[in-house]
């Protein structure tokens, strides 16, 4: 007797225009769903199922976004060479049952003659607003659409990318955004290394490199909790393993205030340490509560 076939995950619904998300969003809510929002630039990881599955773990109806947003890339940066996977990402978001996928074009989400934009909270102003001039200007502006767009009661983001995650918290906070914004665990490989769509980019010898970034983050952590309070002390550790794998451009190591983004100069309480850094030709963020 052949064993019974299991059936494929069923495709979710891929929508391309506000209207079509707007109609399907008023369905899911007049059947009573609550709706869970998983905004991505797509080329998905198991870090973006992560957060398709926080949705659904409370939400009754998950929308995923995919759109490439032009606004949060720099004139010198990886916007046309940025992965577009999206037959795959759809495999992908099957898999773990989302419900609608919104892939707008760019004219959908930025129409001719759009000019306003969102000017980001302090906590955008140092590190990644530092480095990259104009991007949290591009993220609070496309991500605030986005939650116009869904009228979502709640909203994934990864703690990898803390900073973005904290802007995105401070402008609903000062903008009056009726939407409850999640912050999910950074989902890692099995060496250590953050998922990001951009470790595409690393050859494998980069790939080994880049390893060390996660590594001098937990062992400046294990410092932390074995008493060091110096942040002097732990920068030069983290420096001192990416020295030694060969990650020489580094943009930042710091240690701030969760909350404000502030660097701190010693430990009196909870602290986050973020790193930027450069192997080979791609740039990788990666952070560690300490």
């Amino acid at each position: 007797m052949n064993p019974m076939s299991v059936p494929e995950p069923l495709a979710p619904t891929l929508v391309t225009t506000a209207r079509e998300l707007r109609d399907a969003v008023r369905t899911a809510r007049a059947a009573g769903r609550s709706i869970g929002l998983v905004p991505t630039m797509g080329a998905l990881h198991e870090g973006h199922l992560s957060l398709v599955q926080a949705a659904r773990a409370e939400c009754g109806f998950t929308v995923v976004t995919i759109f490439v947003n032009p606004t949060q890339f720099g004139p010198h940066e990886d916007f046309n060479k940025y992965p577009r996977t999206l037959e795959s990402d759809l495999d992908a978001l099957a898999s773990c049952h989302a419900d609608l996928v919104f892939a707008p074009a760019r004219d959908d989400v930025y129409p001719a003659g759009c000019s306003t934009a969102v000017e980001p909270p302090l906590v955008a102003r140092r590190w990644e607003g530092e480095c990259r001039p104009a991007h949290f200007r591009g993220v609070a502006t496309v991500v605030l659409k986005l939650f116009n767009l869904a009228r979502a009661d709640a909203a994934f983001f990864g703690q990898k990318d803390y900073q973005q995650a904290t802007v995105i918290r401070q402008m609903v906070r000062d903008l009056n955004v009726p939407i409850n914004v999640r912050v999910c665990p950074t989902v890692r490989e099995a060496d250590g290394l953050a998922m990001s769509s951009r470790n595409r980019y690393l050859s494998a010898e980069q790939r080994v490199q880049a390893v060390a970034i996660s590594r001098s983050l937990r062992r400046a952590a294990q410092m932390a909790a074995r008493g060091e309070r110096q942040v002097a002390t732990l920068v030069d550790a983290v420096r001192g393993i990416l020295a030694d794998a060969r990650i020489e451009r580094i943009d930042y190591v710091a240690v701030v205030d969760p909350e404000t983004l502030e660097p701190v100069t010693a430990l009196a309480g909870p602290a986050v340490m973020l790193i930027a850094a450069h192997v080979g030709g791609t740039r990788l963020i990666d952070n560690w509560k300490i």
